[in-house]
């Protein structure tokens, strides 16, 4: 392709609401434009990267035997309703009215549809089975940001696994496990396979593959001498133990007047680890109380997970003031019976505690958790910290941003229950297959290669995914040699299969440098009077310019490159 022939509109500057880098180059670099909140146009250049993405998430599907279909995007609201995700998912599904007042919806995923399709199988005979589809799906996200990284329309690869029982479910997981580390050291990304919440989505088990990045909107606990690692959600640690309050046995009450804080608490002399947090949640319609040590944080998912509540949102300020007497920062579980009462294991054994008298201005001392507190259940609900001990090896964990490239679920029987999908086993009698589902986002991934393949003067791709492989860099285009020359070399390069740009704009040499470096082309040679008079032409390595500058003879610059090219696949192979 020939630059003068390609849209590329480069900006000099990022829009001001572009915080990731990724999205401050994707706009600046001519590959994105915002439509709307949410929702971007892939211009030629990202196309051509998307593309290339797709190609690698095919061939590795098709690698492990699973199937591409194409399901539709627009599902009865019936599907939804009978798997229980109608109400479960909430605001994030796009709903609407078609003419006949039906309720439909737009795709976030395909787990009910596949399910569906799975009414087709009748015997042990047809399993295993592993679907794949790469579609536009549909999220109303509540704050679209980060370029492509939060969206609300995007591409993503889908793939399901059916099974007969859960040694299959197993084999199933394993290979997409498998295929996804493949994926992404293909796509140039360093992606950790961590522990993490099902959510919604349900099933006894789940790996995220995460990115590490500032970018990202997760945190990973990470163990960098044992390789431990897992979401918050999911993630545990070690932590210091902390002595009881000897002196502070008696149940005591005092004045606390405008303290409504942990912060405030204990610049009054009760440090945070010896105060309990009280929270008020409505835990499935029910009203409930939440206790933490003062210094540890409430993390919702864990909870959920670890009691399989469905539904947990923090009470509103009056109902609090209805049901305890008091407002949040004077709140406590003592004498509460009413209600049940959750508490994070850290407090198991505490005595000579601070918390709300559930008065305002006032608080209790000297209390004991197990004789003054009614626990009905103790759940592992703190979000863990950097720096706490690791829970395979005890050394200290890190806790870092990242981006989720990639989720995969053992989703178990909940959807092929809901959808009545039942088959014969090897004694005739009727089943309920197993099902596991496996997504990675196109342009996500996109999104996460640039923000993690780029320097200050722009993108560096990979050559995997790189819209192009070779810049042809002409310095005067005006001169005829230079020009004959570069058309030589370009039509050479695109007859051996090499994806070639060449830049015959009538620009001057530094623009034309400064948009290469820009878009993040791999290789360039630039083609100059001064070069050709000795035969030569310059060549550059995007990934390391300091290194790789050097001259090449116009006769060998084909071999060269192709071996380059070559060299830099298998890094990714």
């Amino acid at each position: 392709m020939r630059w003068t022939s390609l849209f590329i509109p480069t900006l000099r500057e990022a829009p001001a609401e572009a915080e990731a880098v990724s999205h401050q180059l994707l706009v600046r670099g001519g590959f994105i434009r915002q439509l709307q909140s949410g929702h971007y146009s892939m211009l030629p250049l990202a196309w051509k990267v998307n593309k290339k993405i797709v190609k690698i998430l095919r061939e590795e599907m098709d690698l492990i035997g699973a199937q591409e279909v194409m399901l539709p995007a627009i599902h009865p609201a019936s599907l939804w309703q009978k798997s229980g995700r109608w109400d479960a998912i909430g605001d994030d599904m796009f709903r609407f009215l078609d003419r006949k007042d039906a309720d439909q919806v737009l795709a976030m995923t395909n787990e009910e549809v596949i399910a569906t399709v799975a009414l087709e199988l009748s015997s042990y005979r047809d399993l295993p089975q592993m679907w794949y589809q790469i579609q536009t799906k549909f999220r109303d996200e509540p704050r679209p940001k980060s370029g492509l990284l939060r969206v609300r329309e995007f591409d993503m690869k889908d793939s399901y696994s059916i099974d007969i029982d859960d040694e299959g479910l197993d084999k199933s997981f394993n290979l997409h496990h498998q295929a996804y580390e493949r994926i992404f050291i293909r796509l140039g990304l360093h992606a950790i396979p961590v522990e993490a919440s099902s959510g919604a989505m349900g099933g006894s088990d789940s790996v995220e593959f995460m990115v590490e990045s500032p970018a990202g909107e997760d945190d990973v606990a990470v163990c960098n001498s044992c390789g431990y690692s897992a979401n918050v959600e999911r993630a545990t640690s070690i932590i210091p133990e902390v002595g009881n309050r000897l002196e502070n046995e008696t149940l005591e009450k005092f004045d606390t007047p405008n303290i409504r804080t942990i912060e405030a608490l204990s610049q009054a002399g009760h440090p945070p680890e010896h105060q309990i947090k009280t929270l008020v949640y409505m835990i499935d319609g029910e009203l409930s109380l939440i206790l933490l040590r003062g210094d540890h944080q409430f993390q919702e998912q864990k909870f959920c997970d670890t009691s399989s509540s469905v539904e947990v949102t923090p009470a509103e300020e009056d109902t609090i003031k209805k049901a305890l007497g008091a407002s949040p920062g004077s709140l406590g579980a003592v004498g509460i019976d009413k209600m049940p009462i959750f508490a994070d294991p850290a407090l198991k054994g505490r005595t000579g505690m601070t918390t709300g008298a559930n008065e305002d201005d006032f608080h209790l001392s000297g209390v004991n958790i197990e004789r003054d507190i009614k626990i009905d259940q103790w759940i592992d609900m703190r979000s863990i910290a950097d720096g706490e001990g690791c829970p395979s090896c005890s050394e200290p964990l890190r806790v870092v941003r990242c981006i989720e490239a990639g989720h995969i679920f053992k989703l178990g029987r909940k959807y092929s229950e809901a959808m009545g999908v039942t088959v014969l086993d090897s004694e005739g009698e009727s089943q309920t297959p197993t099902m596991g589902s496996y997504g990675i986002g196109v342009g996500r991934a996109m999104a996460a290669i640039a923000e993690t393949h780029c320097d200050d003067s722009g993108l560096i791709w990979p050559m995997s995914v790189a819209p192009y492989e070779v810049v042809l860099t002409v310095v005067k285009t005006d001169d005829e040699n230079s020009m004959k020359i570069a058309e030589e070399i370009y039509t050479d390069l695109k007859t051996n299969g090499i994806d070639v740009l060449l830049d015959d704009r009538e620009e001057r040499p530094g623009v034309k440098f400064a948009d290469a470096e820009l878009i993040g082309i791999p290789l360039r040679v630039t083609i100059g009077p001064r070069g050709l008079e000795n035969g030569v032409v310059e060549f550059l390595d995007r990934s390391d310019p300091e290194k790789t500058q050097a001259e090449i003879n116009i006769a060998e610059v084909r071999d060269f490159l192709l071996e380059k090219i070559s060299s830099q696949q298998d890094l990714t192979a």
